[in-house]
């Protein structure tokens, strides 16, 4: 069984190393707009093709390194995909918050107690907040590509970490219970003495028929500010329905 997490680790760089990762960051977020601009107009997806475009500019005029750069693509066509996949509309996308991605022992690596960030100035090495963290540093658990982010002045690594768990042994079981889900019944409970409980779901139906004519209706202005609606009906009935079968 495949376990994954993503752990929000402080970290703590001196002026001069804060002063390195704020360049950066903002440098980073400055690439990642050029490279977007060039995928709104080209709807190019394909790195090879934006590596050709962009790589250049990305090295000499904006000063990013050889990773970064490459980094930068990426991180541009996984958002574009990703808008992609969710339906949303051709738009060019902006990069507003200074963030940066590093992939793991190249970006970015752990030795000694202390991270080992690359910057536009070389490599930092910054000590960490522990405190809970200590589980998440005994080797057993992988590093994937983590997000360097800046808060009310404060720095942060995401990082995504996943390990391989062994699945636990099931005890015996003396009692067994199925549940069938559905819509005009939220679920059907029935037990092997025979005992069926039913889980009405008709008033869940009409209320979600009419958020999805809401929805129907505002995709079709096709304005910021219905789109905005649009965002907010989605939140709005994900609440709604998660109080209902609680």
């Amino acid at each position: 069984m495949l376990v994954m997490v993503t752990a929000k680790i402080k970290i703590k760089p001196t002026q001069a190393q804060a002063e390195a990762l704020l360049e950066t960051v903002f440098a980073y977020r400055k690439g990642c707009n050029l490279v977007s601009s060039v995928v709104f107009t080209t709807r190019q997806l394909k790195q090879p093709a934006l590596h050709q475009i962009t790589y250049n500019t990305l090295r000499s005029t904006i000063g990013l390194r050889s990773q970064m750069a490459q980094s930068a693509m990426k991180t541009v066509i996984a958002r574009y995909k990703t808008n992609q996949s969710n339906g949303h509309d051709w738009t060019q996308v902006q990069f507003k918050q200074p963030e940066y991605d590093l992939v793991w022992n190249r970006d970015y690596s752990l030795s000694s107690g202390l991270f080992s960030v690359n910057t536009l100035q070389g490599r930092i090495k910054v000590p960490f907040e522990r405190k809970v963290m200590e589980v998440y540093f005994d080797g057993s658990w992988m590093f994937g590509t983590a997000k360097l982010v800046r808060k009310h002045h404060k720095w942060f690594l995401h990082i995504p970490m996943s390990k391989q768990m062994t699945e636990p042994q099931l005890e015996e079981m003396t009692q067994i219970v199925g549940i069938d889900l559905g819509i005009n019944f939220l679920a059907t409970t029935y037990d092997k003495q025979g005992k069926t409980i039913f889980f009405p779901g008709r008033a869940i139906k009409r209320k979600r028929a009419k958020y999805k004519q809401m929805r129907q209706q505002l995709q079709k202005k096709q304005t910021p500010s219905a789109r905005r609606k649009l965002k907010q009906i989605g939140q709005r009935e994900t609440r709604w329905y998660a109080k209902q079968v609680c």
